[in-house]
């Protein structure tokens, strides 16, 4: 009898630990955009790099099928929009639903639900997928419109290019001086970001779009850990979205080569990610897409070099699902194939977040 005590014990903690752990919720999430990366943007990087990548880390993955509304193949705008606020939209739509609608977005109800918020990106800040977390407009250009939608929010960090959407408008607005009547700390180079260290950020780095790599240095990384810093101030928690913009843009230059580039510099500031990830046990790390640019493909290469028998079938986006991976607390939930509207209502579960 007592042995039997002792097992059933045993056995009540075996299977207590096993629901705890797979049912244990994250109070922060990361998510990375690599805007335009498909397995070939993935695998570039990978033969380039010595058959190794920091996302190999991840723990689960999946795929995410891209189609809007309204076209097979997604644009960024609708892409974006589904990432960031769960429906399907037009191509070219920010953050609405085709009867333009304004959706509240998953950092949107983040903030509502008094957790931290950021937006650090290798774009100008008002460019289709930041804006898909943070605006609603109906088309994907109207940069100022989208710029004058950050002060209609409390996110708390944004990080990239754009400054003439914030101070050299048409309307004559500085947006800049509203933001800094916001208490937010504005600031112009990646060293200011790096020093602060509280409260709330801008970065305004580049007037309208960063530089691509090389020539950007180690600004996304940098700017992603010092976002992380900030926010992880916040006992409540966090959301924070990330995107390496110009694995897209290399990819319809049908630039092989620099989308090697571009993939590296997204992976390094990945591998940053995981590490605060395994550090913290608090928080969940998604890296998805977008869709694809490019239709790239890879005949023939050898690992450790960029020299490779790439093959690019559009100068634009295809329709094809894009990979997802997965690291922490909640990322079983991604994995399969998904669709690109799915990840929101996870999130919202698993944040505990309330409407």
């Amino acid at each position: 009898m007592k042995i039997n005590k002792n097992l059933s014990v045993l056995f009540f903690l075996i299977i207590f630990s096993q629901v705890g752990f797979a049912q244990k919720s994250p109070k922060k999430v990361i998510f990375l955009i690599g805007d335009g990366m498909g397995i070939a943007q993935v695998y570039s990087g990978m033969v380039a790099n010595g058959n190794k990548l920091n996302l190999e880390q991840c723990t689960y993955s999946g795929f995410s099928k891209t189609y809007s509304s309204n076209n097979f193949t997604t644009d960024s705008g609708a892409g974006g929009t589904a990432l960031a606020c769960g429906v399907k939209t037009k191509n070219g739509m920010i953050g609405m639903n085709p009867d333009s609608v304004a959706v509240e977005s998953i950092l949107e109800l983040a903030e509502k639900n008094k957790l931290s918020t950021g937006i650090v990106v290798a774009c100008a800040v008002t460019h289709a997928t930041p804006a898909s977390y943070i605006a609603h407009q109906v088309n994907r250009n109207m940069y100022e419109e989208i710029a004058t939608d950050y002060l209609k929010t409390d996110i708390d960090v944004f990080i990239g290019g754009g400054k003439k959407y914030f101070e050299d408008r048409t309307d004559g607005r500085n947006l800049t001086t509203e933001l800094k009547a916001k208490n937010y700390n504005v600031v112009y180079n990646i060293d200011d970001v790096k020093a602060v260290k509280s409260g709330k950020l801008v970065g305004l780095l580049y007037d309208d779009q960063n530089p691509n790599m090389p020539e950007r240095g180690d600004m996304l990384p940098d700017a992603t850990m010092a976002a992380i810093d900030i926010l992880d101030n916040n006992k409540k928690g966090f959301f924070l979205m990330v995107e390496g913009s110009q694995i897209d843009w290399a990819g319809h230059d049908n630039n092989a080569k620099q989308v090697v580039k571009e993939m590296l510099d997204f992976d390094k500031t990945i591998g940053k990610v995981l590490d605060f990830a395994k550090k913290d046990g608090n928080t969940l790390v998604i890296i998805t897409a977008d869709h694809e640019t490019g239709g790239m493909t890879i005949l023939k290469g050898k690992m450790g070099s960029d020299e490779m028998n790439v093959v690019f079938t559009t100068k634009n986006h295809s329709g094809v699902p894009v990979p997802v991976f997965a690291y922490g607390p909640g990322a079983e939930k991604f994995t399969g194939f998904m669709e690109n509207i799915s990840f929101k209502p996870k999130l919202e579960k698993l944040l505990k977040l309330k409407k």
